[in-house]
């Protein structure tokens, strides 16, 4: 059950185009990329800062087995829905708080966007052509993969604790930020730098460890090689 605001609903409902089509093939309002997030989702809009679309998110969350919000921290705090508010009623309850970089450090406070945290984590400075070749610079990733590896490993979480649930009939609040997934990652290239000392750097389609897995300009297109082995 999504919930969203009275004003316009979700923000990406307006990220377009493209926009869905109805059956007489005429452009609705939401855009593909709502679509694409919202698969299989009911929703249900709420103005949190009335009191009485509060109390219905509170009673909302008494039979549900799992809340998501991706509010700044401390911004459901006002409302009467922070984690503490509502496991009063339903000690259950798994909560689990996305942010741009957690609930708590010098950072929690300030919001957060996928490019902004790809480049912060460092993806953004090993993707795209090399320095001193046409078109270097920092590129960013194809598909916001900060938020969407955020969204597996809060999948992840929430799964674990729905299993320590099942041992001892607890909630828990799970915390998971943008900046920490898309550090994790960044995998082999970070300990590349810690076992080298070398900052990773951008290598367009070729790999820092293994050669050839590239990609090869060919007369009819191009071809990829991916070669992990001698043999």
């Amino acid at each position: 059950i999504k919930i969203e605001r009275p004003d316009g609903g979700d923000d990406t409902r307006q990220w377009g185009p493209p926009y869905a089509q109805d059956a007489q093939g005429r452009e609705t309002t939401e855009s593909a990329y709502y679509l694409s997030t919202n698969r299989g989702k009911r929703s249900v809009a709420v103005d949190l800062a009335n009191p009485e679309g509060a109390r219905l998110v509170r009673e909302l969350a008494k039979r549900c087995d799992v809340l998501v919000e991706n509010f700044k921290v401390g911004g459901l705090a006002k409302f009467g829905l922070a984690y503490n508010d509502i496991r009063i009623d339903n000690p259950a309850l798994i909560y689990c708080s996305i942010s741009a970089f957690g609930q708590d450090g010098p950072d929690a406070d300030k919001p957060g966007y996928d490019a902004m945290i790809q480049g912060m984590g460092g993806l953004m400075s090993i993707t795209g052509v090399p320095d001193g070749q046409p078109g270097a610079g920092p590129m960013k990733v194809g598909v916001a993969v900060a938020d969407l590896m955020t969204g597996m490993y809060a999948t992840t979480a929430i799964l674990g604790a729905l299993e320590h649930r099942h041992i001892s009939g607890e909630g828990q609040h799970i915390d998971i930020a943008l900046l920490d997934c898309l550090i994790a990652l960044t995998s082999f290239q970070t300990i590349n730098y810690f076992v080298s000392g070398e900052v990773p750097q951008r290598l367009g389609n070729g790999h820092p460890n293994i050669v050839p897995y590239q990609v090869f300009a060919c007369k009819g297109g191009h071809i990829i090689l991916a070669v992990a082995n001698d043999s």
